[in-house]
């Protein structure tokens, strides 16, 4: 193990903190932006490594995590008057880590605040490809990247030829899935809840069509129009009406890779969706995990990923908002739909 490094130094630490359980939707008075001091130093002995934060990752599951849940989730509710934590790009301070040294750049779970003692950093990696921007390690190159990659091959199976429909697919992960898709010579359609978004999908992304859910009067009409012949892989973010719809249209042994259902989070009572269709077409329907698609294969995603965005061949898009003291309400407006592209909070430059 590297020398335990401590010093004596204390600097004022910004943080974002939950101020209470939330019920319904999230908003910025639920969260609050406090400042505290923290010594620059590491517990002798200890694995820990300090870092700066630079970029800080807003995603949807975060409500999740807000909510005190009496049966345990996949990942622990959040504590009032304690840190928010999620994924971001750091720069390490201080380590007594053998594999991190004082200005390496990471990507990984850290606190939501300007510096943050990690006790033991096996959820961070170094930054191999310095070329792209920093910031793509909270969204193309680090964990939405790596779901919409191990969602559509690994869960969903797409293949040449096959019909693919994406649903919130202006965001962090949709609009990953979508230009993949459409890499392996599948015909995709995407949702999205504003007319520049749908253009974007198009324009941008090139996905093949694309439309505006909160215009269409009916879903399955829509659906039925971009897909006369059925949907082979349904790459669900939504849930609820959306996910009712699809499910009429799917077609013989379809897939239907769970990644998210944000338009539920906020509701009290979840809708209901009849899953009894699932039977008489074969469809399969599967929940995941990215922390399931870690190691050798995450590096292999890596490395495949920066190829295609060196070729031009995937392309995304950021909103950047400015300021750990922007944070609360970054967050908060992913569930309006405020953001275009993956929401990234800029915490320091360098």
């Amino acid at each position: 193990m590297a020398a335990a490094v401590a010093g004596e130094e204390e600097v004022t630490n910004r943080q974002v903190i939950l101020k209470r359980y939330v019920t319904g939707c999230p908003t910025v008075e639920d969260m609050e932006v406090v400042t505290g001091t923290l010594r620059l130093a590491v517990p002798p002995g200890s694995p820990a490594v300090l870092v700066k934060n630079l970029y800080l990752s807003c995603d949807p599951y975060m409500r999740t995590r807000m909510t005190k849940h009496a049966v345990p989730s996949f990942v622990p509710d959040y504590v009032p008057g304690k840190v928010l934590d999620n994924c971001g790009v750091s720069k390490v301070v201080l380590s007594g880590h053998p594999d991190f040294k004082p200005g390496d750049l990471l990507w990984g779970v850290t606190g939501w605040e300007e510096y943050t003692l990690i006790p033991n950093p096996v959820f961070c990696h170094m930054i191999n490809h310095r070329e792209f921007p920093l910031s793509y390690y909270t969204g193309v190159l680090g964990v939405p990247g790596l779901t919409a990659y191990a969602g559509l091959f690994e869960v969903a199976k797409a293949k040449k030829g096959e019909y693919v429909f994406v649903s919130a697919a202006a965001g962090a992960v949709g609009q990953i899935v979508g230009q993949l898709a459409k890499l392996t010579g599948c015909y995709v359609v995407g949702s999205a809840g504003s007319d520049h978004k749908v253009n974007l999908l198009k324009a941008k992304f090139g996905f093949d069509d694309a439309f505006n859910y909160k215009k269409e009067l009916d879903l399955n009409a829509a659906l039925k129009r971009c897909f006369p012949h059925g949907i082979d892989v349904y790459f669900e973010n939504v849930g609820g009406a959306m996910l009712d719809a699809v499910l009429d249209n799917m077609r013989h042994r379809g897939r239907v890779a769970v990644c998210g259902q944000v338009s539920q989070y906020n509701l009290e009572r979840p809708d209901s969706v009849d899953l009894f269709r699932l039977v008489g077409k074969h469809i399969r329907m599967e929940g995941f995990l990215v922390s399931e698609y870690a190691g050798e294969y995450r590096r292999r995603f890596e490395e495949e990923m920066a190829r295609y965005l060196t070729e031009g061949k995937v392309v995304c898009v950021e909103d950047v908002a400015e300021g750990i003291e922007a944070a609360p309400a970054a967050l908060v407006g992913l569930f309006a739909g405020r953001n275009v592209g993956k929401q990234v909070v800029v915490v320091a430059r360098e």
